[in-house]
């Protein structure tokens, strides 16, 4: 040892324990670049030549295989400030800074703690003490070359994303219904059954206009719907079970559906806490957008006005009540009656008369809003025989075909469903056969 490791290396830093820590970025990097890891696993010897004894070691290897972007998830790393901080580290071991972090907010931090609690740090340059200010003058650029190579590489990943992003020929894991071909095509599920419950699930939607009344259907009607199990013993693998409102949602939000090959759809910022959120970005900013990139459901108009109605719903849920669908009850002008002294819309309550639900349109949304009396109380029974009273009027030979029409409707979508549950039925016949047969294939 030279004479100024000496001088830094003191009786009060042998006293406590050397913290070597040791990480590496991904599983691959620790099964594949074994010398790098052995090359952090030697800077023991180093520690033990400065005069720690082997025993006053601690390796700190919790975080072989996660990424020193960020100390949010390295719990080694979170353990090593801990000990830092409460005085119980002579000196901190590692082979390089970005070993040690890859963000000058966690590298600073811990230079900072170190200098306070008199820590030494090792790396394979040498030793430097936090507390002087040439040493943390060293140590500081080292952090941000850290950082900075992390970002390099992360632009040329991207770059290269981004380029077969704009020729469209990016491989993104398609949703349910689309799959690859062999050359790399993407191509509608070749599973007609897949494709039948898919188009059935856009024509409701399409006459509904609203989720939820998608979701009813299929309950009512025990219709299964595919998903891909994302996680456990059968990722990847197709399953059929009841169809969820977040599941609609985020078909009728996906553009490949209708034929689009999107990129930058949504973007991942970083919390204060060091943990990610994804935000969806509006499709003004969408980075990349081709339009009949390959087959699709339904069209690239079809698609915007089903944005469009769905746009529309959320907001009935906020300001606009009066683009709200119809719900439950016998009201004839629910979701479409205003009141005639404030411009608002005005909501429904209901009380039993002679054994049946009697509407009442009220005007409450200032007694909502700043509990203000209600604007006004208007009884609908009335009202409701008026108006059916006109529509009853209106009726003509060609309403009368109209209706006809809708009756003929309502049975196709009847033959429609039965068609789905005919499937269904088929595959399960056809899962019952295949696992007896291979049943009775075994060998006894």
């Amino acid at each position: 040892m030279t004479q100024d490791t000496h001088q830094k290396v003191t009786n009060l830093h042998l006293r406590r324990n050397a913290y070597l820590y040791i990480r590496q970025s991904t599983l691959r990097q620790v099964f594949e670049n074994t010398e790098s890891t052995k090359r952090q696993y030697g800077l023991r010897q180093r520690a033990m030549a400065l005069g720690w004894p082997e025993e006053r070691i601690v390796v700190i290897d919790n975080d072989l295989g996660q990424s020193g972007a960020s100390a949010a998830d390295r719990e080694g790393f979170q353990r090593l400030v801990t000990e830092v901080s409460l005085g119980r580290a002579g000196i901190v071991l590692g082979l390089e800074v970005s070993r040690l972090a890859r963000n000058n907010t966690d590298w600073h931090r811990l230079l900072e703690i170190c200098a306070l609690t008199d820590t030494l740090i090792l790396d394979e340059d040498g030793i430097y003490d936090p507390a002087h200010f040439h040493h943390r003058l060293m140590l500081g650029p080292k952090g941000t070359m850290s950082e900075a190579e992390l970002h390099v590489l992360r632009a040329r990943l991207q770059g290269g994303i981004r380029n077969k992003a704009q020729r469209g020929e990016l491989i993104i894991k398609p949703p349910i219904g689309f799959v690859y071909d062999p050359e790399g095509v993407l191509v509608l599920d070749p599973d007609k059954q897949v494709q039948q419950a898919l188009r059935f699930l856009f024509d409701t939607f399409r006459r509904t206009g609203s989720a939820s009344a998608t979701v009813k259907l299929f309950r009512q009607q025990s219709l299964l719907f595919p998903r891909r199990v994302s996680s456990g013993p059968q990722k990847g693998e197709r399953v059929w079970g009841a169809l969820g409102h977040c599941q609609v949602l985020r078909i009728l939000h996906n553009p490949r559906y209708a034929g689009a090959f999107v990129f930058g759809r949504h973007h991942i910022r970083r919390t204060v806490d060091g943990h990610y959120r994804v935000v969806a970005v509006p499709q003004q900013q969408w980075q990349m957008l081709i339009p009949a990139a390959h087959p699709g459901y339904l069209s690239w108009e079809d698609y915007q006005q089903n944005q469009q109605r769905l746009r529309e719903n959320a907001q009935a849920i906020g300001s606009d009540r009066r683009r709200s669908p119809t719900r439950e009850g016998p009201a004839l002008l629910q979701g479409l009656i205003l009141c005639g002294r404030c411009g608002q819309s005005m909501t429904v309550r209901y009380h039993v008369r002679h054994q049946r639900l009697c509407p009442d349109y009220v005007c409450q949304r200032e007694g909502i809003e700043h509990a203000q009396p209600v604007c006004q109380h208007v009884p609908g029974s009335g009202i409701d025989e008026a108006i059916g009273a006109l529509l009853i009027d209106a009726v003509s030979p060609v309403a009368i075909e109209v209706a006809l029409n809708v009756q003929q409707e309502l049975q196709s979508r009847l033959e429609e469903a039965d068609r789905l549950r005919l499937r269904q039925v088929g595959r399960a016949q056809y899962e019952a056969d295949l696992s007896r047969h291979r049943y009775m294939l075994c060998d006894p």
